[in-house]
């Protein structure tokens, strides 16, 4: 019993991070897209518009660099852009 009641919770921690990781990869797809189209907005507007901290934002954008995108934000277009193509995919 004891070792049938630590498979599931296993089971049940797996599910857990497997919605974290789908949760993570929708947010990395949403700032993706608004960054390819050029339409973030400022820091504090993709903020409020992805109902998250500037704090959180600034680690999304850091983790997008990590992943290989050069990004940077431009103030004309008042947007972050990437310098050059860059595709967002897990395989």
């Amino acid at each position: 019993i004891s070792l049938g009641l630590v498979g599931s919770e296993m089971c049940i921690r797996d599910r857990s991070f497997s919605m974290h990781f789908l949760d993570q990869f929708k947010l990395l797809k949403r700032i993706h897209d608004l960054i390819r189209r050029k339409a973030t907005g400022s820091p504090e507007q993709l903020a409020n518009r992805l109902d998250l901290s500037r704090a959180s934002v600034f680690r999304q954008i850091n983790l997008l660099k990590q992943l290989g995108a050069k990004i940077y934000y431009c103030q004309h277009r008042e947007s972050y852009v990437y310098e050059e193509k860059f595709i967002l995919s897990f395989s």
